[in-house]
């Protein structure tokens, strides 16, 4: 059975990990007959936001490894206890928690910061040459770690420009894609799909994630 890595980042599309393409992609892995590792940063969010309103919660603090746990059944890792070797592949859903919390590209851009074990974890799984799958927004934390060591990833987060420039500024190559599609980088071993940077209903977000969930479990 498959060992696939679940990096989470929180609960919650404002301020975590977007939970439609989280519990999409658990399912879709689950269905291929994988063996789920859900992780997360033992750290602290960069803010709570209320959901309701959409607004920050000024004063509140959260957990990014306790808030994820929301969403894996409290069945997950800290990401600092996980290594290449303990898995297959990896796979990164989206929502804001992916640029907030297991880096700071919602507020930095280009010249963002990576959490160092998301960092360091992803180095091991490309460096291995293991598949690796981004989702949403979190191709843009593939973008941050492997431009700085000196790779050029080929990733998508559908057709947003601004997003496609920042990408492309940290060294990635940005390709425009659909809701329903997919890049492969060949060389590096990954998978990206835009998810709801495109996506206007859970069906639409859906059929691209589990069409990359296939395709990555079809590279084991």
């Amino acid at each position: 059975m498959a060992k696939v890595g679940v990096v989470l980042a929180g609960c919650g599309v404002y301020d975590g990990s977007e939970i439609h393409e989280s519990v999409i992609t658990l399912l879709a892995l689950d269905r291929a007959g994988a063996e789920i590792v859900c992780m997360a940063p033992n750290a602290e969010q960069l803010h709570v936001v209320n959901h309701l309103t959409g607004e920050v919660a000024e004063g509140e603090s959260r957990n990014i490894l306790v808030e994820s746990a929301r969403i894996a059944r409290g069945n997950i890792k800290d990401i600092a206890t996980v290594s290449a070797a303990d898995l297959d592949a990896l796979v990164i859903p989206g929502g804001f928690g992916a640029a907030k919390n297991l880096c700071d590209f919602a507020v930095n851009g280009p010249d963002c910061q990576v959490n160092p074990e998301v960092s360091r974890l992803v180095m091991e799984v490309v460096d291995a040459k293991k598949p690796l799958a981004a989702i949403c927004i979190s191709p843009a934390v593939i973008a941050r770690i492997l431009g700085q060591a000196g790779k050029s990833p080929q990733v998508t987060i559908g057709n947003d420009s601004g997003t496609a420039e920042a990408i492309n500024a940290m060294g990635a190559q940005h390709v425009n894609k659909a809701v329903e599609e997919f890049v492969v980088d060949e060389n590096l071993n990954i998978l990206t799909t835009p998810a709801y940077m495109l996506a206007g209903s859970i069906k639409e977000a859906a059929d691209g994630i589990e069409a990359t969930i296939t395709a990555l479990m079809a590279r084991l």
